[in-house]
């Protein structure tokens, strides 16, 4: 069994609860009101520039054959991503975007401080949730959706995607490959890591959700 099955069966229940969250059948019918969608577009705007920032990090420090995919990676994040938010803050006159909430605040400071100072493939681990999880969410929302008239319908077409698609595969792989090289006990370190990302991805829809504050 590959790491990242592991790895993933250890988080498929938080998977599970993020699926079947308000936040989620909102995006899925349509139903989800505007301001929280606005809540969470301009938090994870705040949160793409800590994961672009992470995902640069772990380039400066992974083995050669993955530098140029983590570059890649953080590019995605900053130009491709952030042109859609882009695209919904003109939807919903944002002037100016909210501060950062204590959810996107928790998760960013936990992949900026796993991306500098742990081993590189426990970065990897980390920043691999945000990548798998919105795919296989994405792919959720787009079976079970309500095409006509859903004003998220751009949104649920970048996540589930086929560029997105190979994006994802090629993170599971690079972590799979790393995990090969490492002891059952870096192994372990890194699915923690990977299991901490999945309940933040929780945390952060949740967050959206009750429109959280300090």
């Amino acid at each position: 069994m590959n790491w990242s099955e592991i790895a993933w069966k250890q988080s498929e229940d938080i998977y599970h609860k993020i699926i079947t969250m308000p936040f989620i059948k909102g995006l899925t019918d349509g139903s989800l009101p505007p301001e929280k969608f606005r809540f969470y577009i301009e938090q994870d705007s705040h949160y793409l520039e800590s994961f672009a920032r992470a995902l640069s990090l772990i380039a400066a420090r992974a083995p050669e054959m993955y530098v140029l995919d983590y570059i890649r990676f953080a590019e995605g994040a900053v130009v491709v991503e952030k042109a859609l938010h882009a695209e919904y803050f003109k939807k919903f006159d944002v002037a100016e975007r909210a501060g950062i909430s204590p959810a996107c605040h928790h998760y960013s400071s936990f992949l900026l401080s796993t991306a500098a100072i742990a081993q590189v493939e426990t970065a990897m681990a980390a920043v691999l949730p945000c990548f798998w999880i919105y795919k296989k969410a994405g792919d959720y929302i787009y079976s079970h959706q309500q095409r006509e008239g859903n004003r998220y319908q751009d949104w649920i077409d970048t996540y589930a995607g086929e560029e997105f698609s190979l994006l994802v595969q090629k993170a599971i792989q690079i972590c799979d490959e790393a995990a090969m090289k490492c002891s059952g006990a870096q192994q372990e370190i890194m699915t923690q890591a990977f299991v901490t990302a999945s309940r933040l991805e929780w945390l952060f829809w949740d967050s959206a959700w009750r429109l959280e504050g300090w």
